[in-house]
């Protein structure tokens, strides 16, 4: 693990919340993100089978895109999750119990916070990545303010981003952004249409490698 690890999660900027889709899709869906460019899979705990998903994902796509957990709230999912075979935890809570798994098994995890506190603490149990959520009521320039005293911790806002404000994020200083709903389009999915999912996709991606340029 290590930073080769994190740096590939990171670098299409884009960790795609793929949150109870139907089974008989998830592995579309999955293959419509990579081929977009996304790097950072996210499997909700709450999904169907999501366990075997996750091994399933890891073993066809886990050369391109990292497949992690989300939405593990405790130690146990985070062993479950790991055993599965998931790269990094996703959490949308602060949990110490989760980082030190996570740090056991030599995995990157990335818990929930919303204020500075929560942010200095996660970042003091070894949070490789904190996640301000939900980002659509503390907004960019949350972010920017706070990287004045604490520009050493990496910042991924989840919540409310979509394909017009994603750049303002990145611009204020985040490393990357989760994205649910904006990206994983329903109709788009019901109707199987992979190819504008992957196109919907890399609109994301590219979004976000203009605003790091």
């Amino acid at each position: 693990m290590g930073q080769d690890q994190l740096k590939r999660l990171l670098e299409s900027g884009i960790i795609a919340v793929v949150r109870r889709i139907d089974e008989d899709k998830v592995m579309h869906v999955i293959g419509a993100l990579v081929e977009g460019g996304v790097t950072g899979i996210e499997m909700t705990m709450d999904s169907p089978n999501v366990l075997q998903v996750i091994q399933e994902a890891k073993k066809k796509y886990g050369d391109k895109a990292v497949i992690g957990a989300g939405t593990v709230l405790d130690a146990e999912a985070a062993v479950a999750a790991i055993q599965a075979g998931a790269e990094f935890l996703f959490a949308p809570t602060l949990s110490q119990d989760t980082i030190k798994v996570a740090k056991r098994y030599g995995k990157i995890v990335i818990p929930g916070v919303f204020t500075p506190t929560e942010m200095l603490q996660a970042q003091e149990w070894g949070a490789d990545v904190v996640k301000l959520f939900p980002a659509s009521v503390l907004g960019p320039k949350f972010i920017k303010d706070v990287r004045g005293p604490l520009g050493h911790i990496k910042m991924m806002p989840t919540g409310g981003i979509d394909i017009d404000n994603i750049a303002d994020y990145i611009q204020a200083g985040a490393v990357a952004a989760g994205v649910g709903g904006s990206l994983m389009k329903k109709d788009l999915i019901e109707q199987g249409k992979w190819d504008e999912l992957a196109a919907l996709a890399k609109a994301f991606t590219t979004k976000v490698a203009q605003a790091r340029a």
